[in-house]
């Protein structure tokens, strides 16, 4: 018996309002830089293997890296065109996060894109260390599922010339609060928002379970009604001030 498997090689074109480190990753010209494990939240849906966590140690994509020449050489190897900047929370190791910028906009020269994740609403100051570095695109992670904590950084981010907006998994036990946010986000200056499929993994299985979370068929690693809550979302978000993107898991 032959077994075919679904082969998913198409590449859509961008949404229109998409960010360009959206744009970048789906064709596959990202480099992704995990600059530290440490992370203080402890997000139950987190689906980082253990390896990773709380590892002072950098991967240059899945490339142990001691030195920034590594993580040039691993960029140089697949031609990326930008960088992915994550943890772990990049923000707690900000100085190094900061040197990754000035390392690879001084290797591939300012065309090369980089966006950087966190969960911190971080010091006013470290908006202009981040600006001045290079950074071109930030995406917070907010940890309550509201902007309160975090409007302050994000004008003075915006107003340093940085694309903002959020990225967070789509839970489908927080449609509420997800519905909320998108009024909230209507009201600041928020490019988009990524909305991730919520996927169920080895390192988070067992507390997705607990949440009575189960998936959602075939070949997906992606959680039961995640996928239906994003479409409403989408929806929701047509007439709103920022672009709101599902990124699903398969």
């Amino acid at each position: 018996m032959v077994l075919h498997l679904p082969m998913h090689t198409e590449i859509l074109p961008p949404e229109e309002g998409e960010p360009e480190g959206c744009v970048q990753c789906q064709e596959g010209r990202k480099l992704v830089l995990f600059v530290t494990g440490k992370c203080h939240w402890g997000c139950d849906y987190c689906p980082l293997s253990e390896n990773r966590r709380e590892t002072p140690d950098m991967f240059a994509n899945e490339r142990r890296c001691s030195t920034w020449e590594e993580v040039i050489e691993e960029g140089r190897a697949m031609k990326a065109t930008g960088t992915g900047i994550t943890g772990g929370d990049p923000m707690l190791d900000a100085e190094r996060s900061v040197e990754a910028i000035k390392q690879l906009k001084q290797a591939f020269g300012e065309e090369h894109h980089i966006h950087l994740y966190t969960s911190i609403p971080f010091k006013l100051e470290w908006v202009e260390k981040l600006a001045t570095a290079g950074l071109d695109e930030l995406r917070f992670h907010l940890l309550d599922g509201t902007t309160k904590q975090y409007e302050e950084v994000i004008h003075a981010a915006n107003d340093a010339g940085i694309n903002v907006g959020i990225e967070l998994p789509c839970e489908p036990d927080k449609e509420d609060s997800l519905f909320a946010l998108l009024e909230q986000l209507d009201q600041l200056p928020v490019q988009f928002l990524n909305l991730n499929e919520l996927e169920i993994t080895t390192g988070n299985q067992e507390n997705m379970d607990v949440r009575g979370f189960n998936l959602s068929g075939g070949l997906s690693a992606a959680a039961e009604g995640s996928l239906e809550l994003g479409i409403r979302l989408k929806e929701a978000a047509k007439d709103k001030s920022f672009h709101l993107k599902f990124c699903t898991a398969s």
